[in-house]
């Protein structure tokens, strides 16, 4: 195994007591994270440390249409059906969409740590926390919101996650997350580009006025990162 960091970039991780991480450390694996792999479907055989990069979980129509439900970064991992011993991922999928680095770590050995590592358990469980208030918030932001204020508070929400002005993003891949046509997502980046809070081109997002972003944004995103910053996860 690769010689792990001595510090973190995974909130998680970076919270355990020297004993603790000690112990986790010989279970965790670096590895790359690729756009597009699938991390969890159906099956969850492993859980994954995001250290840099997003990770999208989508639900999926007979249709085969999709719509994100839920965004993971540095701030917790995936693998919630592990630790709550479900023996599935359910029926959505998750992803890398935008491509980073992370530790991967067996199913079983996390299922172990997480009921022996009082540290590690409470962080785990203020994650899932966090994550079913994003989830809940985004099916209300699916239901009442208008594309713009979505599409402002899904930009600012990859923002927080990757550290980088610069997100590798397609218009086409933008209505997939947001369940919406493409030419809708087009439009509303359009409104934002000629606000002057982002630059687009090839594929390349650029925030440029994050103030203004959040100020488009809804009501949701502010809600979500309150949660997160309040469980000392962002």
């Amino acid at each position: 195994m690769s010689q792990l960091p001595r510090v973190f970039k995974n909130r998680i991780l970076a919270s355990l007591p020297r004993e603790e991480i000690t112990r986790l450390a010989p279970h965790l694996t670096p590895v790359p994270l690729a756009q597009h792999q699938t991390l969890i479907d159906g099956a969850a055989d492993y859980a994954y440390f995001v250290e840099t990069g997003v990770v999208s979980v989508v639900a999926t129509s007979e249709n085969g249409a999709t719509v994100e439900v839920g965004v993971i970064g540095f701030e917790g991992f995936v693998g919630i059906p592990i630790v709550l011993d479900t023996g599935s991922g359910g029926p959505g999928r998750t992803f890398v969409q935008i491509a980073g680095s992370g530790y991967r770590i067996g199913a079983q050995s996390l299922r172990d740590e997480f009921a022996r590592s009082p540290e590690l358990r409470r962080f785990i469980l203020r994650y899932i926390q966090g994550f079913m208030v994003q989830t809940a918030q985004t099916a209300a932001c699916n239901r009442l919101h208008n594309i713009e204020e979505r599409l402002a508070r899904w930009l600012l929400t990859c923002h927080d996650r990757i550290g980088s002005d610069q997100l590798h993003l397609t218009h086409e891949f933008l209505g997939q997350m947001l369940g919406s046509p493409r030419t809708t997502v087009t439009l509303a980046a359009g409104l934002l580009h000629r606000a002057g809070m982002i630059d687009y081109s090839r594929g390349l997002v650029t925030v440029k006025n994050r103030v203004d972003l959040e100020n488009s944004a809804c009501e949701c995103y502010r809600l979500v990162q309150g949660e997160f910053r309040r469980l000392g996860l962002l």
